[in-house]
């Protein structure tokens, strides 16, 4: 049996009549290399509208970049943030510098600490920290990864601040919570990590800034013990991944790489080899882009069997979907993606698992190691996480019927969802209802991605969980130096993950449309 002729996995749902049979035209219209998405000021997507763009974009052809209006904040700076730079650089900089606004003061220090106080320096200007170093390529290269790696340059409502403190741009209004924010958003997040309190809650500038400190954390308090090492249980995002491979003390022995997130044997057998050394395992639930869930419990007690501590990223799906902090030291992800579900807000949370061994311990050194967002990001997200119930509910009564469709088709090779058959048993032990199968779905297609992709008239860009959908030929734009043609072909191999593997995110527009959408495309 192929994987497009595979019955449904998930909840049974049935494709409504006209569906497809009628092939309506699609109401979505391709958007323009550039154009923000979902289309405010602070978007955290941009079209990519063909293939051609995407690769322009890897290769940083001119064409693409001057075309660029957004971009996904930790790889492309924004606009507000450029122009700000500018203005510190001619205020701040000695000749031959280049100036990075960056979160805050701790934020400046780390980022002076990787670059070496001898050629680093931080300062402040008008409220805002900021770190300059020698215009040099190889430095602006490693801020610019350092920065990217942990989500510590300034957001761009910072910029908008900023230059409107400084008499250059007024601000543009938005809808913002008006009363206590973090109170606000603790009480939509508390309740889905059932024991956590407030003191377990750490809310970031980004998600991998969340992830970083987890890291960081747990890292601190085992590096106590000795054990410096750490397994990467999956295909993670790959930031995650540059987080084990750059700041393990020694990359080439700490970092451990385990593909299969189903395979305890093998992960036992990581632990018999290096058991006394290993700090933690990181793994999210489901993987990004495969979708793939381990048995998180069995995962849990083999690692604690063994001294380490588990990190679990649920994002891909949200916790809104998934209850991972049983089964977790920390959970960490992007609160971008779900909780501000118009895709405008750069956020992220830690939340410790009261219950753990070393949970005091980590309450004690994690927000050392993070960044809190820009007050007005977080009055933003606390504006949208209140409907994000609603949002997340409409998604998940969407996606199936997207699924369904695509596992279908003829000219669909592969569908990898939340309820994929090999891994759905291990995601239905850890969501929160039948229902609760998450935005994203990726797929393989017979025959060539560019056409597809070209002739589709979804919003194509980065970022998944927005009440927008959202497509992005993801190997391209997450993993391009690893793509055959530039020589990496086996990694990708080894992890199972086609080079020409799309990811979609389900919105909230009516699955017909959607559908529709897919369907011309696909002809």
């Amino acid at each position: 049996m192929t994987w497009n002729q595979a019955p449904v996995t998930g909840p049974r749902v049935a494709t409504p009549r006209g569906l497809r049979a009628n092939r309506r035209m699609s109401v979505f219209r391709s958007l323009p290399l550039g154009t923000p998405i979902p289309g405010s000021l602070h978007s955290v997507s941009c079209s990519l509208p063909t293939m051609a763009d995407v690769i322009g974009y890897e290769e940083r052809d001119a064409r693409v970049l001057e075309a660029m209006r957004a971009g996904y904040p930790r790889f492309a700076v924004h606009p507000l943030v450029q122009e700000l730079t500018r203005l510190l650089a001619e205020d701040l900089a000695k000749p031959g510098e280049q100036a990075w606004p960056v979160l805050n003061a701790r934020a400046a220090a780390a980022l002076v600490a990787q670059l070496g106080a001898d050629r680093a320096r931080a300062t402040a200007h008008g409220g805002i920290a900021v770190v300059l170093h020698a215009a040099e390529p190889e430095l602006a290269t490693r801020a610019k990864l350092w920065l990217q790696h942990t989500g510590g340059l300034l957001s761009s409502r910072g910029a908008e601040d900023a230059l409107a403190r400084l008499g250059r741009r007024a601000v543009v209004g938005e809808l913002l919570f008006a009363g206590d924010a973090r109170a606000a958003i603790e009480g939509a997040l508390l309740p889905l990590f059932g024991g956590a309190t407030a003191r377990d809650l750490f809310l970031a500038g980004s998600g991998m800034g969340a992830m970083h400190a987890a890291f960081r954390a747990i890292s601190r308090v085992q590096g106590a013990r000795g054990r410096t090492a750490w397994v990467q249980l999956g295909w993670l995002y790959l930031d995650t991944i540059a987080l084990l491979k750059k700041f393990t003390p020694e990359p080439a022995r700490d970092h451990l790489v385990q593909h299969d997130v189903t395979d305890l044997a093998a992960l036992e057998k990581l632990f018999a080899e290096h058991g006394s050394r290993i700090a933690g395992v990181v793994t999210e639930a489901p993987t990004n882009p495969l979708l793939q869930t381990g048995d998180l419990a069995a995962i849990k007690a083999l690692t604690h069997r063994h001294g380490a501590r588990v990190i679990v990223d649920p994002a891909i799906a949200s916790p809104f979907n998934v209850d991972v902090l049983p089964h977790a030291d920390i959970a960490a992800f992007s609160l971008t993606k779900y909780s501000s579900h118009e895709g405008d807000v750069m956020a992220g949370a830690a939340v410790i698992n009261p219950a753990g061994p070393d949970a005091d311990a980590l309450r004690a050194v994690l927000g050392d190691e993070l960044d809190p967002p820009y007050a007005r990001d977080l009055a933003r997200l606390a504006a949208e996480i209140q409907t994000a119930p609603d949002v997340v509910r409409r998604i998940n009564a969407t996606t199936p019927l997207v699924a369904s469709f695509l596992e279908r088709h003829p000219r669909v090779e592969r569908v990898w969802w939340s309820q994929q058959r090999t891994t759905r048993d291990n995601y239905a032990r850890i969501a929160r209802s039948p229902e609760a199968v998450g935005a994203v779905v990726s797929f393989t297609l017979r025959g060539a991605l560019a056409g597809f992709y070209d002739r589709l008239t979804l919003p194509k860009g980065p970022s998944f969980g927005m009440a927008t959908t959202l497509i992005c030929p993801y190997v391209y734009l997450a993993h391009y130096d690893l793509l055959p043609h530039r020589g990496g072909g086996t990694a990708l191999r080894d992890a199972g993950l086609p080079p020409e593997l799309l990811r979609l995110s389900v919105g909230t527009e009516p699955a017909g449309d959607i559908v529709a959408a897919l369907d011309a495309a696909l002809e």
